[in-house]
């Protein structure tokens, strides 16, 4: 075979199987109970799919690693007749090594979810618009302080079972990493007000690595933190019947970029915050995390029921700064539990940052205009509506906000968004922090929902990984720079010019035009742009890059060799 038609094959061949590397279709089938898992190390393989039966527990000393691509799926009704749902947990002292990747992400789903095809009709066995609650979730297990005892086990999982137990004294504890998942249709009621959310967190210390991570339609809750001190990042909430984030027992950490999305006709509160149990309200530590560029969009304004943006409750604090909350019905938005005793109404008029909410950005709608309309109580108005935490009522402007397939939705603010514009609270100095200069949990360049995503399978989100950086000023015309350096690998910068503001989009095809990456398509400002490539995931060969605005239309060449 001569170079060229090889170089072609090897093009085909890795953009046909980029789908195919996430889905099920073909692949084995492995059955894991809670028996036949365990050792001091186990793999699950992307090229098998697992069936989670009945409550599986994975024991220390040990560490289960998922490679990326991998998917696991959770049975209904597990065949001992005895467990109420199927379930991984970590236990204590275990690890899990669990790292998707963009192009493969590993997914945690139900038996009846081909994977293979959208769930919004072509899929027989699941109907995101309908099901929920088809499995279990994950837990992890750790060792750090919880505040209303030594140690407690996971709600919903078996009192009597010491593998459910989490709480110690080690805020620094490590449960592993856990990148690049997505958790859809689980959540199982197992007696009243207990319930397996999607991603259960008891305990769980600092060094563990929790980033990129989607619950998609939980029947319950879609993240819950049992106290612990772990730092989380890129954390998506969509479509939960109850909560989409709730915490307590002591929950503390950094946490940055979470989005929450209600559908019309489900979820109860965005955010459920509390501290402690009856007892124990004001046990040490108490729940106080830091949230910076939370993004969370409730029902809609005109949905005639739901909960709150964020309930405040049983003692609970939490720091949120630079975000947005929109789109949410009645007059709860922020509801701050108040009376006598200990309550959170006490923390909020603490001077020593127990409960704040500065520089957010309020939105429901062109008719709301007071903060009044927001809140039911007095003092909750007087806080939003104090000048010097710097809370704004205004339209954050998203791109295009929707709950369909298809739907193309776009979560970033457009440009000229006073996400962009308003004053920013300063990020603590933790180089942990991600610098952001906008509001919210997507701005220009950080689009990170979509790809790895249900939500971006069914096309509820475009799919847009643009990392474009503005380099200049106003450019007289639209310009398609040749890319630098040529021939590359694995990265190269293609530069471009914008006229004027416009919605631009620059696509990489393959030289059998099939399209290969889209690295930048939203509204930019006018000014001069660069955006890097990397094509590590691409095969060498001849590859086009094409920018389009409007009746601009410009395409260019470039080399990848490997």
């Amino acid at each position: 075979m001569k170079r060229s038609a090889m170089v072609v094959l090897l093009a085909f061949l890795m953009s046909s199987m980029l789908w195919a590397q996430t889905t099920d279709t073909g692949k084995p089938r492995k059955v894991i109970t809670d028996a036949s898992i365990g050792g001091s190390n186990y793999t699950f393989y992307r090229d098998t799919v697992y069936v989670l039966d009945g409550y599986v527990y994975y024991e220390a000393p040990g560490t289960l690693t998922i490679q990326s691509g991998t998917v696991i799926k959770g049975v209904q009704d597990p065949s001992n007749g005895i467990d109420l749902g199927s379930c991984l947990v970590i236990c204590k002292s275990a690890y899990i090594h669990a790292e998707g990747t963009p192009t493969q992400p590993i997914v945690f789903t139900s038996e009846y979810d081909s994977v293979a095809l959208p769930d919004n009709g072509p899929d027989p066995g699941v109907d995101y618009t309908l099901d929920q609650g088809l499995w279990g979730g994950v837990i992890l297990c750790g060792k750090a302080t919880l505040n209303i005892a030594a140690t407690a086990i996971i709600e919903g999982l078996p009192p009597g079972d010491a593998r459910g137990e989490y709480g110690g004294a080690d805020d620094n504890d490590s449960s592993g990493v856990f990148r690049y998942v997505s958790i859809r249709y689980s959540g199982v009621l197992v007696e009243a007000n207990k319930e397996l959310q999607s991603l259960t967190m008891g305990c769980v210390g600092s060094r563990t690595v929790v980033e990129y991570v989607e619950s998609f339609n939980s029947a319950d809750d879609g993240f819950e933190f049992f106290g612990g001190t772990c730092n989380t990042r890129y954390l998506a909430s969509v479509f939960a019947d109850d909560d989409a984030f709730d915490y307590d027992h002591g929950f503390r950490g950094n946490h940055q970029f979470w989005f929450a999305l209600q559908a019309r006709n489900k979820g109860d509160n965005i955010g459920e915050f509390d501290s402690g149990d009856v007892g124990a309200l004001t046990n040490p530590p108490l729940s106080n995390p830091a949230m910076y560029n939370v993004t969370f969009i409730g029902r809609g304004d005109t949905a005639t029921a739901g909960g709150n943006a964020v309930r405040y409750k049983e003692f609970a604090g939490g720091r949120i700064f630079n975000s947005i909350f929109a789109d949410f019905q009645g007059t709860n938005n922020f509801n701050i539990d108040s009376g006598s005793g200990a309550t959170c109404y006490n923390r909020l008029i603490d001077s020593v940052d127990q409960l704040v909410h500065q520089n957010n950005l309020w939105y429901k709608g062109a008719g709301y205009t007071a903060f009044n309309q927001f809140v039911s109580k007095n003092f909750q108005y007087t806080y939003l509506s104090n000048g010097g935490h710097a809370n704004t009522i205004a339209d954050p402007q998203f791109t295009n906000l929707t709950r369909v397939a298809g739907g193309g939705g776009d979560f970033r603010p457009l440009a000229g968004s006073p996400a962009y514009t308003l004053p920013r609270k300063a990020l603590p100095a933790d180089p942990w922090w991600t610098q952001a200069d906008y509001y919210g949990a997507f701005g220009p360049s950080n689009n990170w929902i979509g790809g790895w995503t249900a939500l971006s399978e069914l096309g509820v989100v475009v799919d847009v990984k643009d990392n474009a950086v503005k380099v200049g000023g106003t450019p007289s015309d639209f310009v398609l720079r040749q890319n630098f350096p040529n021939p590359f690998n694995p990265n190269t910068t293609i530069r471009f010019d914008v006229r004027s503001d416009a919605r631009v989009k620059l696509t990489v095809y393959n030289v059998l035009g099939q399209k290969v990456a889209v690295l930048v398509d939203g509204f930019k400002a006018a000014g001069a742009y660069e955006v890097q490539w990397n094509a590590a995931d691409v095969a060498s060969g001849v590859y086009f890059y094409r920018l389009e605005s409007g009746d601009f239309k410009r395409t260019r060449k470039m080399l990848l060799i490997k």
